[in-house]
Protein backbone atom coordinates (compact mmCIF):
# COMPACT_ATOMS: atom_id res chain seq x y z
CA UNK A 1 0.00 0.00 0.00
CA UNK A 2 3.09 2.19 0.51
CA UNK A 3 4.06 1.51 -2.69
CA UNK A 4 1.24 2.49 -4.37
CA UNK A 5 0.19 5.76 -2.54
CA UNK A 6 4.25 7.05 -3.66
CA UNK A 7 3.57 6.54 -6.98
CA UNK A 8 0.39 8.89 -6.72
CA UNK A 9 2.22 11.63 -4.28
CA UNK A 10 4.33 11.02 -7.14
CA UNK A 11 1.71 11.41 -9.37
CA UNK A 12 0.58 14.35 -8.32
CA UNK A 13 3.30 16.57 -7.63
CA UNK A 14 4.60 16.10 -11.03
CA UNK A 15 1.32 17.27 -12.27
CA UNK A 16 1.03 20.06 -10.17
CA UNK A 17 4.22 20.90 -11.00
CA UNK A 18 3.73 20.79 -15.18
CA UNK A 19 0.68 23.20 -14.17
CA UNK A 20 3.09 25.63 -12.52
CA UNK A 21 5.10 26.24 -15.10
CA UNK A 22 4.01 27.15 -17.88
CA UNK A 23 5.17 25.60 -21.53
CA UNK A 24 4.29 22.72 -23.90
CA UNK A 25 5.49 19.13 -22.21
CA UNK A 26 4.71 15.95 -24.60
CA UNK A 27 5.09 13.55 -21.60
CA UNK A 28 2.72 11.28 -20.89
CA UNK A 29 1.59 10.04 -17.22
CA UNK A 30 4.52 7.30 -16.60
CA UNK A 31 7.07 10.58 -17.27
CA UNK A 32 4.82 12.96 -15.00
CA UNK A 33 5.08 10.35 -12.04
CA UNK A 34 8.92 9.98 -12.18
CA UNK A 35 8.61 13.81 -12.41
CA UNK A 36 7.39 14.05 -9.34
CA UNK A 37 9.15 10.98 -7.36
CA UNK A 38 12.48 12.50 -8.78
CA UNK A 39 11.56 16.27 -7.79
CA UNK A 40 10.69 14.39 -4.50
CA UNK A 41 13.77 13.62 -4.01
CA UNK A 42 15.50 16.37 -5.37
CA UNK A 43 13.38 18.67 -2.95
CA UNK A 44 14.31 16.71 -0.01
CA UNK A 45 17.99 16.61 -0.73
CA UNK A 46 17.83 20.61 -0.92
CA UNK A 47 15.88 20.43 2.18
CA UNK A 48 19.33 18.50 4.03
CA UNK A 49 21.76 21.48 2.20
CA UNK A 50 19.27 24.19 4.03
CA UNK A 51 19.10 22.56 7.02
CA UNK A 52 15.13 21.32 7.10
CA UNK A 53 15.96 18.07 7.92
CA UNK A 54 18.22 16.60 9.98
CA UNK A 55 18.98 13.18 10.19
CA UNK A 56 21.67 11.20 8.99
CA UNK A 57 21.09 7.70 9.47
CA UNK A 58 17.40 7.58 7.64
CA UNK A 59 15.78 8.87 4.45
CA UNK A 60 12.80 11.06 5.32
CA UNK A 61 10.31 11.97 2.40
CA UNK A 62 10.56 15.73 1.67
CA UNK A 63 6.96 17.70 2.25
CA UNK A 64 4.50 18.71 -0.72
CA UNK A 65 5.97 22.29 -0.74
CA UNK A 66 9.94 21.08 -0.90
CA UNK A 67 8.93 17.89 -3.41
CA UNK A 68 6.69 20.44 -5.32
CA UNK A 69 10.12 22.67 -5.84
CA UNK A 70 12.24 19.62 -6.57
CA UNK A 71 9.96 18.87 -9.01
CA UNK A 72 9.69 22.68 -10.49
CA UNK A 73 13.61 22.08 -10.79
CA UNK A 74 13.75 18.78 -12.22
CA UNK A 75 11.29 20.19 -15.12
CA UNK A 76 13.74 23.43 -15.81
CA UNK A 77 16.71 20.32 -16.08
CA UNK A 78 14.56 18.50 -18.26
CA UNK A 79 13.46 21.49 -20.48
CA UNK A 80 16.87 23.24 -21.22
CA UNK A 81 18.45 19.84 -22.33
CA UNK A 82 15.30 18.08 -24.28
CA UNK A 83 15.35 21.03 -26.59
CA UNK A 84 14.86 20.21 -30.03
CA UNK A 85 18.32 21.21 -31.66
CA UNK A 86 19.10 23.62 -34.84
CA UNK A 87 20.78 21.72 -37.25
CA UNK A 88 22.96 24.53 -39.50
CA UNK A 89 23.11 23.50 -42.86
Amino acid sequence: MGLILFLIFGFVVGLVARLIMPGRDPMGWIMTTLLGIVGSFVGWGIGRLVGFYHSYRSLHPAGFIMSLFGAVVVLGLWRSFNRPRRVWS
